[in-house]
């Protein structure tokens, strides 16, 4: 056991990508707990003794591999005046001898004052922002946010009560591309970054460099970053052209997330190549399911169609579900060029406009594609259940189907509604075909496996609700854009019983196929999602009782999932909701044994979706290998734990790229659409309550604003951190979390990503409560705002609480803790928590 272990520490610490860390952290990335992650640690020291492995400053585990990247400036280089670094000379002050050996490396971020905070490498995703590291401006060098910082760490707190430090080296920038917009002055060309991630503009050389002209988005690299004592200086790579032409905003976005472009002619021809080999023909080893009865449910916008359903009932009154994957894994060969491209985008990206595919589309559109009345690859999970739903047996294996009807999602709810399944619902619109349309178009068959896909799906969804699943109620707003990709509207999505039956299935399939390997004894990417650290639920549970609603402690699920149910409908439920999304962790890719808390589920992955996701398709090849080892015909398949973990963390950030991509596009969008449109009223939701102000989401138009505790009344305000609120001391006026409020848009500043309101007062609905319900008729301290600040974009006090929120706390994140990688609903909906 002790080889194996320090075969994996080796294999670990000396891979490429490997940064110094402590003992404790290596055995949390290998996935170990408990007695194992004790001996881990103690084998780690024993391999220092023995000369194996080295420790760094600070305990930081390090390979004795001289050439090794984790070695890179592990020790400070000692900085003349003009912060180049100069020979040790022994002269370094007595600063540096105290400070020495006292470092840490981690992630920076400025604020708009030229301070910065640095949140430490290994910090829980689950930690609160007080973790935090604080650098003053002039103590920063030219780091920008995003870049991976040494630090100098001093004992002695310095502003917000946090820990100081001091930048000694940029160990890894985290790009030399920015996006910004062109304009000249004073003789100069210059080009102000967008979302002020540098406090000035960039210096880009002389006026109409590379023809281009004020107002145009451009694109520049680096040459010199900004610090406290230079500017900084680029060049122009790139016009995009006038900031307001129809999808130059998604060009920005793409080009500032270095999100993937055209695919390589290699890729382009290895897909070529795999179409020209394929005719539909069923080889020997691929099971013909091509006689049985099999439907795809997708929106009516999709192109791709990943998954198919069959079900039947068998002779001894158990079920048979079989869900039917596409089978991407036979285009898709290891190693190829299709393989290498797939692996770095990891997934696709689903811009509001535009959809970046991870596959070439012969590929995913085509060839993979579950097509109607078309022979297609399948890799199908055949899953036994008894009449209750309860899981007895699931066999995997490689098949060739033939869809025998293309289903939308509002077909679908058409015939549930015909049949007498479901409710009418007079909030859902109306949609073509009518329930009479749909039904006559069905053979028997079909006709009977959809009734009981419905029946399956709802028992397996009380199954799922019973062993403490968690679904959060919180209205789905997506926009609506016309035809040069501008906002035109916006609509609120629906989960009808069509997206739950399919959702039902995927995540049934994914849970089986998870077991599957788990009991075979193999390492594989596993979807987790680790319980809420204990102060957030405690948090949590303080914050619930102050809305009052009785609780004991909401570390048990079951209590929590009884108030989300409890609150559907009721004033408080928005401020349930966002206080319990605030709670939670997001779910990562990574190998270790840890089960997914949002879904009740041991074992999971992701299976379903391996046109559009990276980690789905190898587990498609891990199971063929399983598959062959018990067949006889191939060895036990081996994962490398030090590789998987790699392969969960570039996935994770690739799939946190992407909807970082699509938040800012869609927020770029909104501005555009509301930056025409100050003094325009709407009824908002309050997401963020921090001490030096609120955030709000419109209801109706999901843009998100902020407002600046000085601009809503003229009251001393307290801000209270476990109730997520802040009153007031002399009118008792209080916001709080969850809040529905009256605003009108003050000021939108589209460069910097950025939307001021005012307030207004109450609004009416869920939410509504006795909170909020004074009334501003102003901006700062409840005055008329100034024609100047009508006209101008906000600055300072604003845009400094926005960035301090991001650096030191109040961080809300958007994303369902159960999503994987979630299209939008009108490209690929029902499939967020597969």
């Amino acid at each position: 056991m002790d080889d194996e272990l320090r075969s994996a520490i080796l294999s670990y610490t000396s891979n490429p990508a490997y940064r110094a860390v402590k003992p404790k952290f290596i055995a949390e990335r290998l996935g170990l707990e408990g007695d194992a992650a004790v001996n881990c640690k103690k084998l780690v020291k024993k391999l220092i003794r023995e000369g194996e492995l080295e420790y760094g400053p600070n305990h930081l585990v390090i390979p004795i591999d001289p050439e090794h990247p984790a070695r890179t400036n592990l020790m400070p280089a000692v900085t003349g005046e003009s912060g180049h670094p100069v020979a040790d000379s022994g002269q370094a002050t007595s600063d540096s001898r105290r400070d020495r050996g006292n470092y840490v490396v981690g992630t920076l971020r400025r604020i708009s004052s030229g301070d910065a905070f640095v949140r430490p490498e290994g910090t829980p995703a689950s930690a609160e922002r007080d973790l935090d590291i604080f650098v003053p401006g002039r103590q920063s060098g030219d780091a920008a946010s995003g870049d991976v910082v040494r630090l100098a760490v001093s004992s002695r707190p310095g502003a917000y009560g946090k820990p100081t430090g001091k930048v000694v080296d940029i160990v890894e920038r985290a790009t030399n591309v920015f996006v910004g917009t062109y304009l000249e002055e004073a003789g100069s060309a210059l080009v102000e970054v967008d979302g002020k991630v540098f406090g000035q503009p960039i210096y880009v050389g002389d006026p109409g460099a590379k023809g281009a002209k004020e107002g145009d988005k451009v694109v520049i690299e680096m040459v010199r970053f900004p610090s406290q004592v230079r500017d900084g200086e680029g060049v122009i790579s790139r016009i995009l052209g006038d900031r307001s032409a129809p999808g130059v905003d998604t060009l920005s976005i793409k080009y500032e997330f270095n999100l993937p472009g055209d695919f390589p002619e290699e890729v382009l021809e290895d897909a070529r190549q795999q179409a020209a080999k394929f005719d539909e023909s069923i080889p020997e080893g691929r099971r013909d399911l091509t006689g049985e009865v099999i439907v795809t449910i997708d929106p009516l916008t999709a192109r791709d169609f990943d998954d198919a359903i069959s079900l039947k009932k068998l002779d001894n009154g158990h079920w048979e579900l079989g869900v039917h994957i596409a089978d991407v894994s036979h285009f898709v060969v290891p190693k190829s060029a299709l393989d290498r491209e797939a692996y770095d985008r990891a997934t696709s990206v689903y811009l509001p406009d535009e959809v970046i595919p991870m596959l070439p589309e012969i590929i995913s559109n085509n060839l993979a594609s579950l097509q109607p009345d078309r022979v297609r690859y399948a890799v199908t999970a055949l899953l036994e259940m008894s009449p209750e739903g309860m899981p007895i047996n699931c066999e995997v294996f490689k098949s060739a189907i033939k869809s025998r009807r293309r289903f939308t999602y509002e077909e679908v709810d058409q015939y549930l509604l015909a049949k007498g399944l479901v409710s009418a619902d007079p909030s859902r619109a109306t949609s073509s075909p009518t329930a009479a349309d749909v039904v006559s178009t069905l053979s028997p068959e079909v006709d009977r496996l959809l009734a009981d896909m419905f029946e399956l799906a709802m028992k397996l969804r009380k199954r799922r609700f019973d062993r403490g699943a968690l679904e959060l109620s919180m209205p789905e707003v997506q926009i609506d854009l016309d035809k040069d990709g501008r906002v035109s509207g916006a609509h609120v999505e629906k989960n009808t019983e069509s997206h739950q039956v399919i959702e039902e299935f995927m995540l049934a399939a994914n849970i089986a196929v998870a077991t599957k390997l788990a009991e075979s004894g193999l390492l594989f990417l596993r979807r987790i999602h680790g319980s809420p650290d204990p102060r957030k639920s405690r948090a949590l549970t303080e914050f619930i009782r102050s809305l009052g609603i009785p609780v004991e402690n909401l570390q048990d699920r079951f209590e929590l999932q009884q108030v989300l149910d409890r609150v559907k409908g009721d004033p408080r439920q928005h401020a349930v909701n966002f206080s319990t999304l605030r709670s939670m962790q997001k779910a990562i890719y990574s190998p270790e044994e840890e089960g997914h808390y949002a879904l009740a589920a041991d074992c999971y992955c992701h299976f379903t979706s391996p046109i559009r996701r990276y980690p789905d398709l190898t587990i498609h090849r891990l199971i063929d290998a399983l598959n062959h080892h018990q067949a006889g015909t191939g060895p036990k398949p081996v994962n490398e734990m030090s590789q998987l973990l790699l392969e969960g963390d570039h996935c994770s950030e690739r799939e946190q790229r992407a909807s970082g991509a699509e938040r800012e596009l869609k927020k770029m969008k909104l501005l555009n659409y509301l930056s025409d449109k100050v003094g325009t009223e709407m009824d908002g939701v309050i997401t963020g309550v921090e001490k030096f102000g609120v955030f709000i989401m419109g209801r109706d138009m999901p843009a998100e604003g902020f407002i600046h505790i000085t601009a809503l009344g003229d009251d001393f305000y307290q801000f209270d951190r476990a109730s997520h609120s802040i009153a007031g001391k002399r009118e008792g006026n209080t916001f709080r979390l969850g809040d529905a409020v009256r605003v009108a848009v003050a000021n939108v500043d589209v460069d910097a990503r950025e939307l001021d309101f005012r307030y207004l007062g109450r609004a009416k609905g869920p939410g509504a409560g006795k909170h909020a319900q004074e009334k501003s008729t102003g901006g700062r301290k409840g005055r008329p705002l100034p024609p100047e600040k009508k006209r101008r974009p906000s600055q300072g006090k604003n845009r400094q609480a926005r960035e301090r929120s991001a650096g030191a706390g109040g961080n809300t994140d958007s994303q369902s803790p159960a999503s994987g990688n979630k299209p939008p609903r009108g490209k690929k909906p029902g499939k967020k928590r597969r």
